[in-house]
């Protein structure tokens, strides 16, 4: 109970930090000071100095010193999920998503029906191309809650394929009923977004010309300059299959998949283009390149090292 206060008292503190000037001209429908005069009080003053500090900190985007601060309310209360679950997310803003994924999982295992634990977790491992599934936390395996709250997890960030699967091993109820029809429209709206995606950029291939190897060419370099990388993963696949084994259409279709953050895809584009380069440098740069920053995106920096160190200067 303890820490559940706490953690709510978290939340209103961050939301106060976090508004802007003009709307703290309203008066807060929680009294945020006094909540936090009558609960900390069961904390020490150092506690309490570290943690609001901590908070000041990571509303400035101080992240390096936020961290600090949380660390020593650590030290001092080592079994306090809710300074687990601070650390994870301010890890998370500082994009060291390997100690966030860390921290995460402390908390979720402390609690492991949190929603907001799940949700901070499931965004680590997202940023670095992994998945909850590939976890070794058997513990928490035959949770239904804790499966009922990925499923919801999986549907808020559109990944209504895996909410399905989920949802599949869970006992119904008239509320997960109701999550996996909205599932189900989801994807029906997905569908007939794609249809029309698709139909509209094969009518602006055809009317500009994209369906030879410069007209691709042409079209996927305005595409890169523009930073438009969901048609660039369209336009790209459309032209995979029309020359299957030309590199820079791979090296395209890489860089698209690495801009949207699916990194594993991109590694497995960007190698595979790599059987096709034959004497172009500067396209291989863009290819390492690529590799490097997808590698790091799924916090391999082996490999990513390995081809940092094969760019060549000077092309």
């Amino acid at each position: 109970m303890k820490h559940w206060k706490f953690f709510y008292l978290v939340l209103a503190l961050e939301f106060l930090i976090s508004i802007p000037a003009y709307a703290q001209d309203k008066e807060p429908e929680i009294d945020v000071e006094k909540s936090a005069e009558v609960f900390l009080e069961a904390y020490s003053d150092e506690f309490q100095e570290n943690f609001f500090e901590a908070l000041k900190q990571k509303g400035i985007e101080n992240y390096d010193r936020a961290i600090n601060y949380l660390l020593e309310c650590k030290r001092l209360d080592a079994n306090n999920v809710v300074i687990d679950h601070e650390l994870a997310k301010t890890y998370l803003a500082d994009k060291k998503y390997n100690l966030a994924q860390d921290y995460a999982v402390a908390a979720l295992i402390s609690e492991p029906e949190n929603l907001w634990y799940l949700n901070t977790l499931i965004e680590a491992l997202d940023k670095q191309g992994n998945t909850f599934e590939n976890l070794e936390m058997s513990i928490l395996a035959d949770n239904s809650k804790l499966q009922e709250n990925l499923a919801v997890v999986y549907f808020r960030n559109s990944k209504y394929d895996e909410a399905l699967i989920v949802l599949e091993n869970l006992k119904k109820t008239p509320f997960l009923d109701d999550l996996a029809s909205k599932i189900n429209d989801s994807l029906e709206k997905r569908a007939e977004n794609s249809k029309k995606m698709s139909f509209s950029v094969s009518n602006t291939n055809r009317s500009e010309g994209v369906t030879t190897l410069n007209g691709y060419k042409g079209r996927i370099q305005g595409l890169i300059r523009s930073k438009n990388h969901m048609i660039l993963k369209q336009v790209s696949a459309d032209a995979l299959e029309t020359f299957p084994s030309q590199p820079y259409f791979y090296y395209a279709q890489g860089y698209a998949l690495n801009k949207i953050g699916k990194y594993r895809d991109a590694v497995e584009v960007l190698e595979t283009s790599l059987d096709y380069l034959v004497g172009d440098i500067a396209l291989a740069n863009k290819i390492y390149t690529e590799l490097v920053e997808a590698y790091n995106g799924i916090n391999n920096s082996v490999k990513a090292n390995m081809y940092l160190r094969k760019i060549k200067p000077g092309f």
